[in-house]
């Protein structure tokens, strides 16, 4: 039986998820955890402590499973509060489309229950949380403006969690603020920051702009015939195996026109899913590859939509597709809970 994941990663997608492809069918961006309050900004500036956050007592180490202390009810009226009980040491704040690996425990602020937690040390489960603003925003809110080694108290009202519905499962009422003691375990780079390779100068040509994000130019030449991959920066970590699921920005392109059909750089954060679940070209160009690495791939109708095409996406059946990935983070995908 494999081990059950935190009730906060199934609903929210906190971990890097296994995702469905976009409407286009291309790899799409990955669905953040959704809520029913109503839409608020959670990127656009950090968040301050206040009296409630403030009043949780947070006892022990970083890393370590924390002794949380709070006279519920405890309640967040108006915004989330957030508290940093241990300052890390880290340089680079999370910001608008950062992700980063956490783990948390959660608590039912008005009745004082502990209601889900990831676990910490050996018994960790692995989970991210992407400072958008699609995702809840009161655990945008704790998460932004954090370093590596912050350990965060953040207590959220309704009207940033999951406002009028609340969840059932977990016994939160509509009227019931959550309490999150966060540790901020890394952040993930946004781009790919391997060493540049040698590129066959037949292929498309790659500008980067500051953030990292491609414009794909392609030669007055013929299309390869065959699926072929370039590696244009070689990265040091973990190399992708086949099913896992990986953490990626891209950005593709038909041959044919030059055109951009899809691309995750228009959305904050990067796409989520695992290498078995999109196109057999796109999937190919990744397994093998280690993270920090950027991979070009020119993926012929075969490997890609075949000759039915993708209407939705501008696709025919003779198109030749260019992707160029920037492999951001890999996992294998979890097993389901059972």
């Amino acid at each position: 039986m494999s081990k059950k994941l935190p009730a906060f990663l199934t609903i929210l997608g906190l971990t890097v998820a296994l995702t469905a492809c976009s409407s286009s069918g291309t790899p799409g961006a990955s669905d953040g955890p959704t809520s029913s309050a109503a839409p608020v900004s959670a990127t656009a500036e950090c968040t301050e402590s206040g009296p409630v956050s403030d009043a949780v007592s947070v006892t022990g180490d970083f890393g370590a499973e924390p002794v949380v202390t709070f006279t519920a009810p405890l309640t967040a009226t108006t915004s989330t509060q957030r508290t940093v009980a241990i300052q890390g040491a880290g340089d680079t704040k999370t910001t608008a489309g950062s992700v980063a690996q956490v783990s948390f425990d959660a608590y039912n602020a008005t009745t004082g229950k502990k209601v889900d937690s990831t676990g910490y040390g050996a018994d960790a489960t692995p989970v991210t949380l992407t400072v958008a603003d699609s995702y809840v925003p009161g655990l945008v809110r704790a998460v932004n403006c954090s370093v590596v080694g912050d350990r965060v108290v953040a207590v959220m009202p309704p009207t940033e969690g999951f406002g009028d519905k609340g969840w059932t499962d977990l016994g939160l009422a509509a009227t019931d603020s959550m309490l999150f003691v966060i540790d901020i375990n890394g952040i993930q780079p946004t781009k790919a920051t391997g060493v540049d390779q040698p590129v066959d100068p037949t292929l498309p040509g790659v500008t980067l702009a500051d953030n990292g994000e491609p414009t794909i130019s392609i030669p007055d030449t013929e299309a390869p015939a065959d699926l072929t991959i370039a590696t244009l920066k070689k990265g040091d970590g973990t190399v992708v195996g086949d099913g896992d699921t990986v953490s990626v920005e891209y950005t593709g392109v038909v041959w044919a026109t030059g055109k951009a059909f899809d691309s995750s750089w228009n959305v904050a954060g990067p796409a989520a899913f695992a290498t078995n679940k999109v196109v057999t070209g796109f999937g190919k160009a990744l397994v093998g590859q280690t993270v920090g690495s950027q991979v070009m791939t020119v993926i012929p109708p075969a490997d890609g939509y075949g000759e039915a095409g993708n209407t939705n996406a501008g696709i025919s059946g003779t198109d030749t597709l260019v992707f160029v990935v920037d492999i951001l983070a890999t996992a294998p995908t979890p097993a389901p809970a059972g």
